[in-house]
């Protein structure tokens, strides 16, 4: 792994996101969403309090050409009113979470997640997941974006954080 895992105990976040239902040939169009949502919390006076993310809510790492429900979302310091349309604001749950830091290649976080995973069974820790027909439910797995592409374009120097919720 890029670093220890470490647990820490976080406290609930409001952000703003958009939940799609996609395949990993067609991640980029969620992606694709999150300058749209960091321009319209723009035009209402909204700073983001944090990096973009992605909030993996149904995945199946068994399969992975199958469809995976995935929130692509900002955190704001404050829930927020979004009008109409597919935008919507939420908030991710507060709680413990086992975290890693990785540098490197977005494409590099599936198995980055999978090491993660592994460890904290080794430590015998409760990951919050459900299994489901569709795939694993989880209750918050998050990769966090701490690198601005505008600021660094180089996807094999780029800092994500990922974090996985601990059941209660």
């Amino acid at each position: 792994m890029p670093n220890q895992p470490r647990i820490e105990e976080r406290a609930p976040v409001p952000f703003v996101g958009a939940r799609s239902r996609v395949t990993w040939d067609s991640f980029g169009l969620l992606a694709d969403r999150l300058p749209e949502i960091v321009g319209r919390l723009s035009e209402r006076g909204v700073t983001p309090s944090g990096g973009p993310f992605f909030r993996y809510e149904v995945i199946d790492p068994s399969d992975l050409s199958r469809e995976l429900q995935v929130v692509a979302g900002v955190p704001v310091g404050e829930r927020v009113r979004v009008p109409g349309d597919d935008l919507f604001a939420g908030t991710l749950p507060g709680g413990r979470y086992v975290t890693v830091t990785h540098i490197g290649h977005p494409d590099e976080l599936f198995a980055v997640a999978d090491s993660l995973q592994k460890w904290a069974r080794a430590k015998r820790l409760d990951l919050d997941l459900t299994r489901t027909d569709e795939g694993e439910a989880w209750g918050c797995r998050l990769e966090s974006y701490r690198s601005d592409p505008r600021m660094e374009p180089d996807l094999n120097r780029w800092e994500a954080e990922l974090s996985l919720r601990l059941r209660d």
